[in-house]
């Protein structure tokens, strides 16, 4: 635990159901520290910097105390401001945040389900725990899976095993535990493969099933959608907007929930017994395969409904990204309003440094687009913004879309420019040069400088 001056860094790994979520809550019950805490999201990738904001979020009132320029980073970074600041000079401003929130009580810094952070924060969280040294501020990251995302793979590590049998049968013995025939608790040692969360979650369903092929997650997610049954209309509404907001902010919930008609206290109490779900300070899941596993239970017209009610109470002007997300998991076909709302948020990214946000939120708004003139034009910037951000095999999936319906020449020759600069990215590709310089010749009459800026293999 971080002490006067002294701060580190510790990165928890292991697959779904090894702890890491919980040596996080145990972490946040050691005394004399304060602790912020964020967690990645599958459908939140796309926002730039929203596992960061998360984090600093109960901390952005101690701006005033920093010094101005690392306060305007911050608040430009967080989408109250204008000018973009790169990843550095972001970083930097971070750490002075949480610096001095640690002068008061040492902080830490608790970030789970790392692998779906969004790129933004993920380079910036890399770089501040590459300098927390220092400062009483310690950082520590659990992310599923053998290994970690190339930012973090510097850092400190500590990888999560499984329970031995033994230890596997003395939990499945717990007074706390249901009580088992003994050839059902042999059964489930044997299949939850020490993996302790499958082994708390695997009796539920009763142990006397065939034997699951199915992967461990997979399993425990079905037991989680086996509590979903028979619940109240109301209380499976309730968690499926819970599930549709990674935030976790009361403040969205329960007006989204209120627009819906659920009556909060029936339907609440019903979704707490589950034990899915906590409605406190902050919405939590008991686990992240829980949201997973309700969202993917409610059926397409839900969540569409979900995200509608979301996106009608997430403040356009406090959180213009989030809406426009929310907008787009709730349209049924394409819609101009939403796609054009996404393609500005496509423009606050790629302010930002947020250049694999701004593919994703112009990719969908190609989808989204009712011309096909403006599907193109957006699918070709998509393309581009792949590109940049280093998504070659995404932007090639992406191109092929638009290859053969460019029928007019100004189109083609930027289609296969795009086709020559994924070429050149690919290097194994030597068709490079033969893409630029059709392009050079579809521009001769249309722009003799670009079309000779072509032949000399320039890039615009």
């Amino acid at each position: 635990m971080p002490r006067a001056g002294r701060g580190g860094a510790l990165v928890l790994l292991g697959e779904a159901g090894m702890g890491k979520t919980a040596l996080l809550e145990h972490a946040r019950t050691a005394g004399g520290l304060r602790t912020v805490r964020a967690s990645g999201a599958q459908y939140e990738g796309e926002l730039p910097f929203a596992a960061l904001h998360h984090l600093c979020a109960p901390l952005l009132p101690r701006l005033a105390q920093l010094p101005a320029e690392h306060a305007e980073t911050l608040r430009n970074t967080f989408g109250l401001g204008a000018e973009a600041a790169d990843v550095f000079r972001i970083g930097l401003a971070a750490l002075a945040l949480l610096s001095s929130a640690a002068r008061e009580r040492p902080l830490l810094c608790l970030i789970d389900d790392a692998q779906w952070l969004d790129k933004a924060s993920l380079k910036v969280l890399a770089f501040l725990a590459r300098r927390v040294a220092g400062e009483p501020v310690a950082l520590l990251f659990a992310v599923r899976g053998p290994s970690a995302s190339g930012e973090l793979d510097e850092l400190p590590g500590l990888l999560l095993g499984g329970l031995s049998d033994t230890d596997a049968r003395t939990l499945l013995s717990a007074p706390s535990h249901v009580t088992l025939d003994a050839r059902v608790r042999e059964q489930i040692v044997a299949e939850a493969g020490g993996n302790p969360l499958a082994l708390l979650e695997l009796p539920r369903a009763g142990g006397f099933a065939p034997p699951d092929t199915a992967s461990v997650p997979t399993r425990i997610e079905r037991g989680y959608r086996s509590r979903l049954v028979g619940l109240p209309e109301g209380a499976r509404l309730l968690l499926t907007v819970a599930s549709a907001d990674p935030t976790g902010d009361p403040g969205l919930l329960w007006p989204a929930a209120g627009r819906l008609g659920i009556d909060l206290e029936e339907a609440g109490a019903a979704a707490t017994a589950t034990g899915l779900i906590d409605f406190g300070t902050r919405v939590r899941f008991c686990h992240p395969l829980a949201r997973s596993a309700v969202y993917r239970a409610a059926d397409a017209r839900l969540c569409r409904l979900a995200h509608r009610v979301l996106a009608e109470v997430t403040d356009p002007a406090a959180d213009p990204d989030r809406r426009a997300r929310h907008r787009a998991q709730a349209c049924t076909g394409p819609d101009e309003e939403v796609a054009a709302e996404l393609e500005r948020s496509a423009a606050r990214a790629s302010s930002r440094g947020g250049t694999a946000a701004a593919a994703a939120f112009l990719e969908r708004a190609a989808a989204l687009s009712p011309g096909a003139g403006e599907r193109a034009e957006r699918t070709l910037t998509a393309v581009r913004a792949h590109a940049d951000a280093g998504a070659v095999d995404a932007a090639a999936r992406l191109l092929t879309t638009v290859e053969d319906a460019a029928p007019d020449t100004g189109r083609q020759a930027r289609v296969d420019l795009l086709r020559g600069r994924l070429a050149f990215l690919r290097r194994t590709d030597e068709r490079g040069p033969a893409f630029v310089l059709r392009a050079a010749r579809h521009l001769a009459d249309l722009d003799p400088e670009r079309s000779r800026d072509c032949f000399l293999t320039r890039w615009r």
